[in-house]
């Protein structure tokens, strides 16, 4: 049945286009990935993928949002392969900044058909995530506040400028002092597995991102072979780019197959 067809009964039957729209959007119902797993990065949250969320749930995927401890990379790895066990089926696994660090090293689970780097990290095995960062220099908005306890946050004062400069005053606010501080000691941690040499991998980069050097963004979406999308947003494209994200999401589960390469 054509598309055409489907749209000329619609009409008829009194939808409205923004219905024809929707209905448009949807995935095919024999689509093999159809799961998808959300995993935030420091200094943030889960809720933060809400936009990202509703985009996905009204085409008809299943989504599920990591709430990682961010105490160390063991603990948001177990946290991420217990949400990937809890999947009915074949998934794109999702990483927003340290989320890359994340999903690098759990990303080899037999559930995971393709991998979705947003503004995100991605070492390889043997690798630190603080090597990544040599020979780039980070823009000066953003600057961490590192407790004695080793746990850091974004400086509250640069929090706007350096996380989320396309944010609401009141968004970046209620960000800044919901701020989930993540214990430093993980950019030293040495990564046993890197999934992108194994699943293919999608880049979506933020040309305003200050947390990160641009050069090193891309240069790190090189490196894994990914297929890059840039955006016009801040650190939080995560959370300002819902669309944006959720179209590349989308793309990578209908083109990555069911099964682990």
């Amino acid at each position: 049945m054509s598309m055409k067809y489907v749209m000329a009964t619609a009409i008829a039957a009194g939808l409205s286009t923004a219905t024809l729209a929707h209905a448009a959007d949807r995935i095919p119902e024999g689509q093999t990935v159809r799961n998808v797993v959300l995993v935030h990065g420091a200094f943030a949250d889960g809720s933060g993928w809400r936009g990202v969320y509703d985009n996905l749930t009204r085409r008809g995927y299943k989504v599920t949002i990591v709430q990682n401890p961010l105490t160390s990379l063991a603990d948001d790895v177990a946290a991420t392969k217990r949400a990937l066990d809890r999947q009915d089926g074949p998934a794109i696994l999702v990483g927003h900044s340290w989320g890359g660090t994340v999903i690098t090293e759990a990303g080899t689970n037999a559930k995971v058909a393709g991998l979705v780097y947003v503004s995100a990290l991605s070492p390889d095995v043997g690798e630190t995530t603080g090597q990544q960062y040599a020979g780039y220099q980070t823009p000066p908005e953003f600057v961490l506040d590192v407790n004695a306890d080793g746990f850091g946050y974004v400086l509250p004062s640069k929090f706007k400028a350096g996380f989320a400069a396309d944010t609401s005053d009141a968004d970046a606010a209620f960000m800044r002092d919901s701020q989930i501080p993540i214990n430093m000691s993980v950019f030293e941690t040495k990564l046993t597995q890197a999934a992108w040499r194994s699943r293919p991998s999608w880049a979506v980069i933020a040309t305003d991102d200050k947390a990160f050097d641009q050069r090193m963004l891309h240069a790190m979406a090189k490196r894994i072979g990914a297929k890059v999308t840039t955006v016009s947003a801040s650190h939080a494209v995560f959370m300002t780019q819902p669309k944006v994200v959720s179209d590349v999401i989308d793309e990578a589960a209908r083109t990555s197959r069911s099964a682990a390469r």
